[in-house]
C-alpha cells in the first residue's frame, strides 16, 4: 500500500513562523537550499510537543537529510518531471486549495447554517434514480421522468415504502431492508444539495428531483427534531444474516440474550464485549465504539440509533434488538450535548471549506479577485462578433469555431499581467460546448463568457497561492516530496529487493539466525465460563473421544457462553492467552489442566509442540523480502551520503525554538 506521510489533518491558514522575514537556510545539498521553516513545520507537526534541545534536534536532522536526499536525488533522475506524478500531484492540489478559494462572508454564512442544521436533525427517506455524472442528455432527461413519475406515484396517495421497493423503485440496495428510509442526520453527514434539500422540506413533503453525483432522488421529510446530541455507546455484536444458516441465527439470537442476562446479573459489559462479541474492531476494546450523532461523520443504522438514544442515563444498556448485522445489546457511555458555536468554529469551519458546498463562493470569490486584479473587458463590444454568426447548431453542442481570423488577437478582457483573445474565448467555447436548451444566443455567449472569465481568473489566483500564502506552499511542498520519494524508493528499493531473488536468497544465507520460529502449540484452546466448565471439558479433552466441536456442542447444550474453542497453530509468545501474571505459560503434550488468565478459565488441548527452529527460506521469504528491502535503503543512503555533499547550518538549527 502506498504509504506517504503527509499531513491529512486540519491545518490553519497562517502559520507565524512561516511568516517571518529571516528565515534562514538550515540545510544544504549540493546546490539546493532548505530553509528553517520548513524543517521547523515538519519537526513541529511529527512532534506535538517539540524538544528544542540539542540531542532531539540532531535526531530528527538525521531523518530530515535522508528524507530530502531521497527527494534531491528523485529531482536529479527527473522524477518531477514524469506526467503522471506530476498529475497525481494537481489531484492533490485540488482539495488542499479550497480554503483558500472561498468568499469569507459566504463562507460564515456555510458555517452558520451548518451548525443550525447540527442544532437541528432531519430524518428523511429517498428514492434513488441512478445516473452517471457524465450522463448524455436523453439519459439525464429519461432519468429525470422517471423520478418524476416516482414521485407522482407518491403524490397521487401510494405508500412511499412500496414506490421505493416496487418495480422500477429506487435503485439504492439498501431499500430493501430500510424501505428507503435513512435516519436522522445533520449538517455534513450527507452530500450538500441532498442535505439542502431534506432541511428545506416540511414534515412530510416530497421533493422535486435533486440532483447529486449518484443521480436523482426523490425526498421525503419524514421528522425533525432538536438534536440529541453527540453520544459515545459500546456493544456486543452476535453475527446473523442472511449470509449465515438459520440454525446459526437462531443460535446468534438465543446466546445474545443468554449475554443480556449477565449483564442484568451483574456482569462488566467490558468483560462479555472482549469475552463474546462478534465486531473484532470494537471487542477488544470492551465494544466501545466512534462517537456517533449530531456534531461527527459518524452514523449509525436507524434502528442502532434509536436504541442508543433511547437509554436515559450513561452506563444503561439495551434489551437485545437487530439490525442488518445481526443482534446488539448497546451501553450508553456519554450523551454529550452540542457545543456552543464558538467551540465548534475552527472545526465546522476547516469541514465546510473542504466540502462541495464551499463551491458555491466561487463566483462572489471570483468577483473579488477581479477587483483586486483590475479586471477589464471589450465583452460589450467584441463578443457581438461570436453570437451575431453563431449557427443553430450550436444548441446542439456543434459550433466549429470562428468564421474568420480577423479579430483573433484582439484583446477580450485582462487582469493582473494576463491578456486573452477572442480566439482563446472561442477556442474555449467550442472545447466545452455540449447540447443546451435553445435560447438567445447573446445570452448563451454571455453565459459561457462569465464561466471562462471566473475560470481564468480563479486559474491564476490558483497559481499565486505558494507566493501568498507560506503555509500552503509547505504542504504543497510536503505532498510533492512525498510522491517523489515514494516513486524512487519502488524503483532503489521495493521493486529491487522483489525482483533480485539472488540477492535475497543470499541474503537468507548470511542471516539465518534472524529468522527462525518461536515456540509453537498446534491444538485447541477452549475458554469456559467458569471453574466447573473448564473441569468438564479437561475430562472431555482427556478422554479424546470427541474433537473439539463436539466438546463444544455438548457444553453449550444448556447455554452457548459455556464454552468457545479456536483450533490452530499458537504463538506462545504472542497469543494473549498464554500470558499469565507477565510470563509464557509453557503447556506440555495433551489436555492441560484448566487455568484462569484476565477472568477466563482456559483448558488448552495440545496436539504437537513445535519448538523453535530456523525458517528455511520457502518459509521465511515475506520476512527476509521486507529485511532485505532495509539493506537496500541503508545502503542506497550510505551512496547519497557519499554522493551529495550535506551542509547543516547549526547555528541555525540550534536557535530553533528560541523566539
Amino acid at each position: 500500500m502506498k504509504k506517504i506521510h503527509l499531513l491529512l489533518v486540519a491545518f490553519t491558514l497562517t502559520l507565524s513562523s512561516y511568516a517571518q522575514k529571516n528565515d534562514p537556510v538550515i540545510l544544504t545539498i549540493d546546490n539546493e537550499t532548505i530553509h528553517a521553516s520548513e524543517f521547523e513545520y515538519i519537526y513541529s507537526k511529527n512532534n506535538p510537543n517539540p524538544s528544542y534541545k540539542k540531542d532531539s534536534l540532531d535526531d530528527y536532522m538525521k531523518l530530515f537529510v535522508n528524507y530530502k536526499l531521497k527527494v534531491h536525488a528523485a529531482k536529479e533522475l527527473g522524477y518531477d518531471t514524469i506526467p503522471r506524478l506530476q498529475k497525481e500531484l494537481l489531484q492533490y492540489r485540488k482539495p488542499l486549495a479550497l480554503p483558500y478559494m472561498i468568499d469569507k462572508e459566504n463562507n460564515e454564512a456555510l458555517i452558520k447554517e451548518a451548525y443550525s442544521r447540527i442544532e437541528n436533525e432531519v430524518r428523511a427517506s429517498h428514492i434513488l434514480v441512478s445516473l452517471s455524472p457524465s450522463a448524455l442528455p436523453a439519459d439525464t432527461v429519461k432519468a429525470y421522468r422517471r423520478a418524476m413519475d416516482l414521485r407522482k406515484q407518491i403524490l397521487d396517495g401510494k405508500d412511499f415504502v412500496a414506490v421505493a421497493q416496487g418495480k422500477n423503485g429506487s435503485d439504492d440496495p439498501s431499500v430493501k431492508t430500510n424501505g428507503g428510509d435513512l435516519g436522522y442526520f445533520s449538517a455534513l453527514q450527507m452530500i450538500y444539495p441532498f442535505e439542502n434539500a431534506a432541511f428545506n422540506l416540511s414534515i412530510g413533503d416530497i421533493s422535486m428531483p435533486v440532483r447529486t453525483q449518484y443521480g436523482y432522488h426523490v425526498i421525503q421529510c419524514t421528522d425533525k427534531r432538536k438534536s440529541p446530541g453527540m453520544i459515545s455507546t459500546s456493544h456486543i455484536l452476535l453475527m446473523a444474516n442472511e449470509g449465515r444458516t438459520p440454525e446459526q441465527n437462531e443460535a446468534a439470537e438465543k446466546k445474545i440474550n443468554e449475554i443480556y442476562d449477565l449483564l442484568v446479573a451483574g456482569e462488566k459489559f467490558e468483560d462479555l464485549a472482549r469475552k463474546y462479541s462478534e465486531d473484532q474492531s470494537s471487542k477488544v476494546k470492551g465494544g466501545a465504539l466512534p462517537s456517533f450523532g449530531a456534531g461527527t461523520k459518524q452514523r449509525m443504522v436507524p434502528n442502532f440509533e434509536e436504541a442508543a438514544y433511547a437509554l436515559k442515563k450513561d452506563k444503561d444498556f439495551s434489551k437485545p434488538f437487530k439490525t442488518n448485522y445481526g443482534y446488539h445489546i448497546v451501553r450508553r457511555n456519554e450523551l454529550v450535548p452540542i457545543p456552543s458555536y464558538e467551540r465548534m468554529y475552527n472545526d465546522l469551519r476547516l469541514r465546510v471549506e473542504r466540502d462541495v458546498r464551499s463551491e458555491s463562493t466561487h463566483d462572489a470569490f471570483a468577483e473579488g479577485l477581479k477587483k483586486e486584479y483590475n479586471y477589464y473587458d471589450n465583452a460589450s463590444k467584441l463578443l457581438s462578433i461570436i453570437y451575431e454568426q453563431l449557427p443553430d447548431e450550436v444548441f446542439e453542442g456543434k459550433w466549429k469555431g470562428l468564421n474568420s481570423d480577423a479579430h483573433n488577437e484582439e484583446i477580450l478582457f485582462e487582469f493582473a499581467d494576463q491578456t486573452f483573445t477572442i480566439k482563446q474565448f472561442a477556442d474555449y467555447f467550442v472545447n466545452n460546448q455540449q447540447r443546451t436548451s435553445v435560447r438567445s444566443k447573446k445570452d448563451l455567449v454571455l453565459e459561457v463568457f462569465k464561466k471562462y472569465v471566473y475560470l481564468m481568473v480563479l486559474q491564476y489566483e490558483d497559481s499565486q497561492l505558494e507566493k501568498k500564502y507560506p503555509a500552503f506552499k509547505s504542504i504543497m511542498q510536503e505532498y510533492s516530496d512525498g510522491i517523489l520519494i515514494f516513486e524512487i524508493m519502488q524503483d532503489q528499493v521495493w521493486k529491487k529487493a522483489s525482483q533480485d531473488t539472488v540477492g535475497i536468497k543470499a541474503y537468507y544465507e548470511a542471516n539465518k539466525n534472524n529468522f527462525t520460529y518461536p515456540l509453537r502449540y498446534n491444538g485447541a484452546l477452549y475458554s469456559c465460563n467458569d471453574l466447573a466448565a473448564a473441569k468438564a471439558v479437561y475430562k472431555l479433552a482427556k478422554k479424546n473421544k470427541l474433537n473439539p466441536e463436539e466438546i463444544k456442542e455438548q457444553m453449550n447444550k444448556e447455554s452457548e457462553l459455556t464454552v468457545n474453542v479456536a483450533t490452530q497453530t499458537f504463538n506462545a509468545e504472542t497469543t494473549p492467552a498464554f500470558k499469565v501474571n507477565n510470563e509464557i505459560k509453557e503447556f506440555k503434550k495433551g489436555a492441560n489442566k484448566p487455568y484462569l488468565n484476565n477472568g477466563i478459565y482456559y483448558v488448552f488441548n495440545v496436539g504437537e509442540k513445535l519448538e523453535p527452529r530456523l525458517r528455511e527460506f520457502s518459509e521465511a521469504k515475506g520476512i527476509v523480502t521486507a529485511a532485505y528491502q532495509n539493506k537496500l535503503e541503508e545502503d542506497w543512503l550510505k551512496e547519497l551520503n557519499s554522493k551529495y555533499k550535506v551542509v547543516i547550518n547549526e547555528d541555525t538549527l540550534y536557535n530553533l525554538g528560541k523566539n
